[in-house]
């Protein structure tokens, strides 16, 4: 049965799209590997995968030289993962690339303000500081909650890595080149292909006209999954007669009310709340056509897009990160940017009027499921890739290496300026050869001027004090970076001109500001009569 694993994950009726996985995912590893379930402290178990899984305590995860194999996600169901994982590493299933979601949860949600700079610094460096130093004085965007994974503790203690797409390790290699990273399918049940019958009665029980296309957006329902955009496209005349149906649970982030009323299509879109497993199906049998935008991506493995596919219906999504990789006869691809709301529209309403492409595609998203996520198909793949990682060593603890900032960025420019040749009395029109020598003393990196914007320049400019202004200047080139305790130093052959009165060299972040301005060196002198 290849190596003995004990399997970490929320299971049902946990509210979590990962608990379903496990679910689907365990009867078939099951066949294929030795499995024993772990109990996730301070979560239940259903009776009926209680009674055929036997979950034991966390305590026991990994002993008698089992293998655990940690379902993690991000969101405080998988809080008790994470600490389990580092505690008892092996093989991790990264269901989501970013963990930061999860890190505010048990950080910033407790008024931890420490923990989160903390974990940030551990897991990112000066970056990390100087984002949780912001997050200390109000900054609350998204910038950093999905371009600051959070997950580099996490992924470097295991003996490797599985995804669920080739962009995800892709993206994950990247940052971490010694990684062991495998992409495997992600296990879906074919199940039913969508019952008419079914459909009907979903409408009919939600007030939803049984004589209009219908859309449907499916799953929790969050700033991310742009269901925003969603119903702004249902004002363009494009989808005037449709109505969209928005089934699970929706954010406290995301007031939809709001939107919905904005746009003037209340009449027309529902919102369900979380329905229970059937119901979702029935929801989705009830469509025409599903929506499943993301941007940005966490990386996240979308369950509620392949049960959608697997019930045979065609969708539409954003032609970015892992979901461009789904066949165009399954789904249509809808650009970022200023022009998402009317592209979304416009292939939708397209593709509402065709019927017979509508039947062809959600036929072909149903061959997908079959072919690349068949659950034995999946488990076999996991059991495999498990049994292969099983044997590396490991991995040896890698010092965090952040690099510096750069002048490009970072506007605290410290440093020391000298210069030889440039001493007083200096006669007017006498020519004279300069070494002028800097030396970095900031945490930034000065970029060399070819590299335009962030590069640095320096300048000399001869001044005349009674009019206050340059009479002349030269530019001088930095040919090369400057680290951060390094020096350089620049020879110029140069004269002064009659009319300058005092010379002044100085640093210049190209087209920002010279070095004075950001803490930075300057060297000034008067020439002498």
């Amino acid at each position: 049965m290849g190596t003995p694993l004990d399997y970490v994950s929320p299971l049902p009726p946990v509210r979590s799209g990962i608990a379903d996985y496990s679910r689907d995912l365990l009867i078939e590893l099951a066949k294929v590997a030795d499995v024993r379930v772990i109990q996730v402290p301070g979560q239940p178990v259903s009776d009926g995968l209680r009674e055929l899984w036997k979950p034991v305590s966390a305590e026991l995860c990994g002993a008698d030289g089992r293998l655990p194999l940690h379902q993690m996600g991000n969101n405080k169901h998988h809080a008790a993962v994470l600490e389990l994982a580092l505690k008892r590493p092996g093989v991790v299933t990264l269901h989501d690339l970013v963990l930061h979601h999860l890190l505010v949860e048990e950080t910033l949600a407790h008024d931890d303000m420490d923990g989160y700079r903390e974990r940030l610094t551990a897991d990112h460096g000066w970056i990390g500081e100087m984002a949780g130093r912001a997050r200390r004085w109000g900054e609350s965007g998204s910038a950093t909650l999905f371009e600051l994974a959070a997950h580099r503790d996490l992924i470097r203690r295991q003996r490797g890595i599985l995804v669920h797409s080739r962009w995800a390790a892709e993206l994950l290699l990247e940052d971490n080149p010694d990684l062991a990273v495998r992409n495997v399918p992600m296990a879906m049940p074919l199940g039913e292909a969508a019952d008419p019958a079914a459909g009907k009665a979903f409408r009919e029980r939600h007030g939803l006209p049984l004589d209009r296309p219908l859309l449907g957006s499916f799953g929790f329902q969050t700033p991310i999954k742009r269901t925003d955009v969603v119903v702004e496209a249902m004002a363009r005349p494009e989808l005037v007669d449709a109505h969209l149906v928005i089934a699970g649970e929706v954010s406290e982030a995301v007031d939809l009310e709001a939107k919905i009323a904005r746009a003037g299509v209340g009449d027309r879109v529902h919102i369900t709340g979380f329905l229970d497993y059937d119901e979702f199906l029935a929801a989705i049998g009830a469509c025409d056509v599903c929506v499943n935008l993301r941007y940005p991506t966490a990386g996240e493995t979308s369950a509620s897009l392949l049960r959608v596919l697997a019930v045979g219906r065609a969708v539409a999504v954003s032609d970015y990160a892992q979901f461009a990789e789904l066949p165009d006869d399954i789904a249509i691809k809808v650009p970022l940017g200023d022009r998402e709301v009317r592209s979304l529209a416009g292939r939708l309403g397209e593709l509402l009027a065709d019927r017979d492409r509508i039947e062809t595609m959600g036929a072909a998203a149903r061959e997908f499921v079959r072919e690349r996520h068949d659950p034995p198909l999946a488990a076999r793949a996991v059991a495999d890739a498990c049994a292969e990682l099983a044997e590396l060593e490991p991995p040896a603890e890698v010092p965090l290496e952040v690099p510096a900032p750069t002048t490009l960025t970072w506007l605290e420019l410290r440093g020391s300026l000298s210069v030889e040749g440039g001493d007083a009395p200096w006669p007017a029109g006498e020519s004279r050869r300069l070494k002028i020598s800097m030396t970095n003393e900031g945490f930034g990196r000065w970029l060399p001027t070819s590299e335009e914007a962030g590069g640095v320049l320096v300048e000399l400019q001869w001044r005349n004090y009674l009019e206050g202004s340059a009479v002349e200047r030269a530019w001088m080139d930095l040919p090369r970076e400057v680290a951060p305790g390094d020096s350089y130093e620049l020879e110029i052959e140069t004269r002064r001109p009659l009319e300058a009165e005092a010379l002044v060299i100085e640093p210049h972040v190209v087209g920002v500001a010279g070095f004075s301005a950001l803490g930075g060196p300057r060297w000034v002198r008067d020439l002498g009569s």
